[in-house]
């Protein structure tokens, strides 16, 4: 073994090997482990002696550090499997409680700015990454995720493997969005990055897609020369493509598929951002007599 590298101790190993027989997702599974080592320098000692009392204390510490209610509440979900499963204790997370989530309404693009920060890439494949996270719907990971095979022009749709949750679904394909990945594809060929079978957008070593990183990086840049002063990031054309279809009247249950939301509550969001069907809602009044 390497000597900087620390041996992993019985409990953690016995941990992410309950995480394992569950198959939780490689994301998960970081951020449960970084929640019992955060419990763990928080006690200066092992995490498995935590007391009730202790953690009530140590949700108050991260309350008190300015911790966001997001990630308050994944520290809990991750400890509550630890003291749960691997050390069948639940008892001992009795006095930690989760906490509201403010709701906050996404940031939307209009079109015109949307041309705008896909133009601002600073090259074609940049170019066609935002526009399938646009013209798509994905999110970065299911971008980068993307090989020359899930690009299916004859039914015109994009197949998403293993996309959140696990599941497999398709996303639009739409004529000028085929049309660019075609550009991207000539370029890409004749440079000898396009691998048979590979990556649509390959990394640095085509053997390797482009990371998220890269593409968030790739996305503020083209903000930046597109002199968009929002906050943008790959989430934002998801968020855009939605609101933009619900504004041209598609059906939000279609929408909620395309965007592979579980629940029909998580894509209504969208309802309160599409400006073209509050303006429906408001007309109306708008007409009533002054009181």
């Amino acid at each position: 073994m390497d000597s900087t590298t620390r041996p992993v101790s019985p409990l953690r190993q016995r941990m992410i090997d309950d995480m394992r027989m569950r198959k939780l997702g490689e994301r998960t599974q970081t951020a449960y482990v970084r929640a019992v080592r955060d419990l763990a320098a928080f006690l200066e000692r092992s995490p498995d002696t935590a007391s009730a009392e202790e953690l009530r204390r140590f949700q108050l510490h991260l309350v008190e550090r300015g911790t966001s209610a997001v990630t308050l509440n994944a520290t809990i979900t991750g400890l509550r499997f630890f003291f749960e499963v691997t050390l069948e204790r639940g008892e001992r997370m009795a006095r930690m409680q989760p906490v509201r989530v403010p709701q906050t309404l996404p940031v939307v693009l209009s079109r015109e700015e949307v041309a705008r920060l896909i133009a601002g890439a600073r090259n074609l494949k940049h170019q066609a990454a935002l526009s399938v996270a646009y013209g798509a719907g994905l999110r970065a990971s299911e971008v980068v995720a993307l090989k020359v095979g899930d690009v299916d022009s004859q039914r015109m749709l994009l197949r998403v493997e293993q996309g959140k949750g696990r599941k497999d679904r398709h996303a639009m394909l739409s004529p000028v969005l085929l049309e660019r990945l075609r550009a991207w594809w000539r370029v890409g060929h004749a440079q000898g990055r396009m691998l048979p079978g590979g990556w649509l957008f390959p990394g640095r070593d085509p053997t390797d897609p482009m990371t998220t990183r890269q593409l968030n990086r790739v996305i503020h840049a083209a903000a930046d020369a597109a002199g968009i002063g929002k906050r943008v990031s790959m989430h934002t054309l998801r968020h855009s493509f939605a609101t933009h279809l619900l504004e041209s009247r598609v059906d939000i249950r279609l929408i909620q598929v395309l965007l592979g939301h579980k629940k029909l509550e998580t894509t209504s969001m969208y309802t309160h951002v599409a400006t073209e069907v509050l303006r429906e809602v408001i007309s109306p009044l708008e007409a009533l007599p002054a009181p």
